[in-house]
């Protein structure tokens, strides 16, 4: 164990943090959930800074902190669901989405060669309204009941992010399969 392992120990424990956030939204302990998914956010926050300040990047900690972010996400937003916080349809798409670009990765590694997949900006402001929505749910629930439209406007925001994001993919990577199968 050596200093350049921190990173990934951060991303390890952002992805026990799944436990208690879960636990609290489940358990309708809406300041705790609040607090540990600040916790997550700003330990997210960290490892990235000493990874790349400290140049400690590795093959291992470009695997977890996806991970550490997705499962946070997706558990978060599962949950939501399960307790009727979020609409169940939400969680599908969102999880359809995710499905799809996984599977599309993996086909094109299979038949046509590597590929760095870097995150659009449009997955990214998919995530960030993924993020917002779920704050805004347990602020919601915890203080501001008033907040319910404004909850209604953040999930069509993340559908549409979903579907832009989603397409965004199937048609860059489309692309580039069609121009490689083309060549000699």
């Amino acid at each position: 164990m050596s200093l350049r392992d921190i990173p990934n120990l951060i991303s390890l424990l952002r992805i026990l943090l799944v436990i208690p956030v879960v636990w609290a939204l489940v358990h309708e302990r809406y300041v705790l959930a609040l607090i540990v998914s600040a916790i997550a956010g700003i330990s997210d926050g960290i490892d990235g800074f000493l990874a790349k300040h400290f140049h400690w990047q590795s093959r291992l900690g470009s695997i977890l902190d996806p991970i550490a972010d997705k499962l946070l996400l997706v558990a978060s937003f599962a949950t939501l669901a399960w307790i009727g916080l979020l609409p169940m349809w939400l969680l599908w798409l969102v999880l359809a989405r995710d499905v799809i670009i996984v599977c599309g990765g993996l086909v094109y590694h299979y038949t046509i060669g590597e590929f760095e997949l870097l995150p659009l900006w449009s997955s990214k402001l998919n995530t960030a309204l993924q993020i917002l929505l779920v704050l805004l749910v347990i602020i919601e629930q915890q203080w501001l009941p008033a907040l319910h439209s404004v909850v209604t406007m953040g999930i069509w925001a993340v559908v549409a992010s979903v579907l832009y994001s989603g397409f965004e993919y199937v048609i860059i990577w489309g692309n580039k399969a069609w121009k490689q199968r083309k060549q000699p």
